[in-house]
């Protein structure tokens, strides 16, 4: 049980930063981004790949450079060749999955059972069996801390006021189409870096492991956002962190009770995706109906 406990908190927090990065692209820009699914196995492909070469420390950051430039290509496709943000998502996802065979060497699997990962390198330090938490705790926090900062700054309340209202911030001399350039390379940035912490903590990456990692994110936040509420950025990048550690204790238990097959837990994701995000219509609807009927009432 203690040991379902600690995998629950890892992989939350190995996670939490896919959570974050749709947070800044799906809540702050409003943009669906599909590309994140081959952008999460593109960090772990060259995170594991580099520090099976013997990297590790340095396979992390070049596995953000590489999600930067995926944020930053799906970006150009929207901004510049005025493709829809969804189609540009499966365009840019589609192309990814010949790059990321490219950068695994042609093949469908890279392990690191011999190769030293920053999980071996801090054990082998003396850190003892928590470092895997804490250091993919680090790997949750730090991303947050940068967006908590980076949001207040000129160009964060810039790419908040763009996807609020991107006409406004024309009007504003403010280029919209950078701000989104900027946005979107960050949120890539992160999703590789989730990537890269998962690739080299599970020693493996496989060129389908980053499939439905778009809906789990989305769960993770929406989870977050239903405990926490989103009246602040700040509460709102905290609950990101929060919700995708619940969502892995969620995973944990059913798969615990066995209450879901595990060939269903799918299709329970993807319902309480669709369920949360339908939840606050529905929800105006309702109050609308009992307005209306109230009015029928009054006139009647």
């Amino acid at each position: 049980m203690i040991r379902i406990i600690q995998t629950a908190l890892e992989l939350g927090f190995g996670y939490a930063p896919v959570a974050i990065a749709l947070f800044l692209s799906y809540r702050i820009l409003d943009i669906a981004d599909l590309s994140t699914d081959g952008c999460f196995v593109l960090g772990a492909a060259v995170s594991v790949s580099l520090a099976a070469a013997g990297h590790p420390l340095l396979a992390i950051v070049l596995a953000m450079l590489c999600g930067a430039a995926v944020g930053c290509l799906s970006a150009e496709l929207q901004t510049y060749f005025g493709i829809p943000s969804i189609l540009a998502g499966i365009i840019v996802n589609t192309g990814l999955y010949t790059v990321n065979l490219l950068v695994m060497g042609w093949r469908s699997n890279v392990n690191l059972i011999k190769g030293e990962s920053i999980f071996t390198m801090f054990q082998k330090a003396g850190a003892g069996a928590v470092s895997d938490i804490s250091l993919l705790a680090a790997g949750a926090a730090l991303p947050a801390l940068f967006l908590h900062f980076f949001l207040a700054t000129r160009i964060g309340l810039s790419i908040r006021a763009t996807g609020d209202n991107p006409i406004m911030v024309r009007a504003s001399s403010i280029d919209p189409s950078r701000t989104i350039r900027i946005g979107l390379s960050i949120s890539g940035a992160f999703t590789a870096l989730s990537g890269a912490l998962i690739g080299q903590y599970q020693k493996a990456v496989d060129i389908n492991s980053g499939t439905g990692v778009v809906v789990i994110g989305l769960a993770c936040l929406i989870i977050g956002e239903t405990v926490l509420g989103k009246r602040s950025v700040t509460k709102s990048i905290i609950g990101a962190i929060l919700g995708s550690v619940l969502y892995r204790f969620i995973y944990a238990f059913v798969l615990y009770t066995q209450i879901v097959p595990v060939q269903g837990l799918k299709l329970l994701t993807s319902l309480i995706v669709a369920a949360a995000i339908a939840a606050p219509v529905l929800k105006e609807k309702e109050a609308l109906r009992r307005r209306m009927r109230k009015e029928e009432g009054k006139d009647a």
